[in-house]
């Protein structure tokens, strides 16, 4: 059995430099994101940055499913937060703690899949975006650009720094 990857012991640059690159990536994406304090949002950044970093050519880290994937997270959270504030639920319903989020936030993570998987985007941190977002005590119009920013921020450092990554998994 091997605690480290074989192929690391042959290549530890680009590990090493991937990993710092990621770093870099994610340290400029956040701070960006200082507005933002939903932990979920930005643990689902924090999970596509390993995706585009470690696994850059593979499907799920182009363009078209970050940013799709993103688009479809932020539109199924914000429906579903905003149905959950406008739906009228009797006060039983409300009284169980947090029913309504447990019942809203899994609407919006099966309609983002669903969404996902029908338009070629699927990007599984892409759902955690629909929790996150459905369950945010305060909705506000800065939550949807912040995210769309720091995809569309990630996109853009994966892009110049591409002649340096390589497939690490």
């Amino acid at each position: 059995m091997h605690v480290l990857d074989r192929q690391f012991l042959r290549h530890k640059r680009p590990y090493v430099l991937q990993c710092l690159l990621a770093m870099a990536a994610m340290f400029v994406v956040l701070g960006g994101l200082c507005a933002i304090s939903n932990v979920t949002v930005i643990a689902a950044l924090g999970a596509s940055t390993f995706i585009a970093f470690t696994m850059p050519q593979h499907r799920v880290a182009r363009v078209r499913y970050l940013v799709g994937g993103y688009v479809i997270g932020t539109i199924a959270g914000t429906l579903a937060w905003w149905l959950m504030h406008i739906t009228p639920l009797p006060q039983q319903v409300w009284a169980i703690d947090n029913y309504p989020h447990a019942v809203f936030g899994a609407t919006a993570v099966g309609v983002a899949i669903f969404a996902m998987v029908v338009t070629n985007t699927a990007h599984p941190p892409a759902a955690g975006v629909a929790l996150g977002i459905t369950v945010m005590e305060q909705w506000s119009w800065l939550t949807p650009v912040v995210v769309l920013g720091g995809i569309l921020g990630l996109c853009g450092a994966k892009a110049l720094l591409r002649p340096l990554l390589r497939d690490l998994l």
